[in-house]
């Protein structure tokens, strides 16, 4: 098995692409990819047999930054006959490992939001085929992925369940909260779900931290640290939601997110100001090696081009800046389902 299928955001295949290139000739597995523009897909293939499948043993799928959802696969199956879809794609699934689940997706498109409905009932009739062959069981470590592109093609592979997303095309399924300020609010609770396990939050997402929303208006960052019984300054010369001035655990503070500093070192710093990254990662630089906060989430818009090779150097900077003022910091950024042309980072110090 010598492809890769991985997932991405619509018209950011190139930066995945270029991500599973690099990443891939550290480990020194070596092949090319095929990407086709606003397909919210790549296929990566390798020069050598398995060379998919140590990819995917080898490479730690949370170091990816664009690439949302991936699985080992062959080349696709094509002119899958409309009246029995199940026969094919059943004598394939047959040379991979038995799998926990099947895991039915389309690509995030137009197009493949319109092959949804195939998706579904699809599912049961293949599902219980798999089981009647036993390529389904209890006890497996692989999950089954099966991508739609079109009504009679598709790709059928396997993955890791410790070593890819948890999600289906690795798209949170979040609700927007009916009291919350703005659609941002998801972009950090997102955040938290990807960096920052579980079993964690009651810890590192404790009642009554302190910390401070760097361009906050008008709230939706804001929200999801007072509904975590933080209290928050929040920083921004736009107004902010007055339920969540009601809640008393916010102080607005009209000034420039550049300008500010914290009377007192925080536990939480999280920042959604739009401007360049590198004026952003400074600003960052800054708060941890000021000692401001321990822990952040930020966001970098993206330019318009090279927008992998952006994100790499800021993370090289931020690292290297602190490493050489005696700090062992890890960074993380990754492309969000709720992020556009942005990427989300993750900063901590110990």
């Amino acid at each position: 098995m010598n492809h890769l299928f991985l997932h991405c955001r619509s018209g950011f295949e190139k930066e995945c692409a270029a991500e599973i290139t690099e990443m891939a000739g550290v480990v020194g597995i070596y092949g090319y990819s095929k990407v086709k523009d606003n397909s919210a897909y790549v296929l990566f293939i390798t020069h050598e047999e398995d060379g998919a499948m140590r990819l995917h043993k080898e490479l730690r799928f949370r170091q990816f930054i664009f690439t949302r959802q991936w699985f080992v696969t062959q080349a696709a199956v094509t002119d899958l006959p409309v009246t029995d879809r199940v026969t094919p794609l059943l004598a394939m699934a047959e040379a991979y490992p038995a799998a926990h689940e099947l895991v039915v997706e389309t690509v995030d498109t137009n197009d493949g939001k319109e092959l949804s409905g195939l998706s579904k009932k699809f599912t049961a009739p293949f599902s219980q085929a798999l089981r009647r062959k036993k390529i389904l069981i209890e006890k497996s470590q692989w999950n089954l992925h099966l991508v739609f592109i079109s009504g009679t093609e598709a790709y059928l592979g396997i993955s890791l369940i410790n070593n890819s997303s948890a999600w289906p095309m690795g798209i949170p399924r979040l609700r927007l909260p009916k009291d919350a300020p703005s659609r941002s609010t998801l972009k950090l609770e997102e955040a938290w779900h990807h960096f920052i396990p579980a079993v964690e939050w009651d810890q590192r997402l404790a009642c009554s931290m302190r910390a401070v929303d760097l361009g906050s208006a008008p709230g939706g960052w804001t929200w999801q640290l007072v509904q975590r019984g933080m209290f928050v300054e929040a920083v921004d010369n736009g107004p902010m939601d007055q339920k969540l001035m009601d809640t008393g655990q916010v102080q607005h503070r009209l000034t420039d997110g550049f300008l500010f500093e914290p009377k007192k070192n925080v536990d939480w710093l999280v920042c959604d100001i739009v401007d360049k990254p590198a004026r952003v990662s400074a600003l960052i630089i800054k708060w941890f090696s000021k000692g401001f906060c321990r822990e952040a989430v930020f966001n970098l818009k993206l330019p318009m081009k090279q927008r992998y090779l952006e994100v790499k150097k800021c993370e090289q900077r931020i690292l290297g800046e602190l490493e050489s003022l005696g700090f062992t910091a890890t960074v993380q950024f990754k492309q969000l389902y709720h992020d556009r042309e942005e990427v989300t980072g993750h900063l901590r110090v110990y």
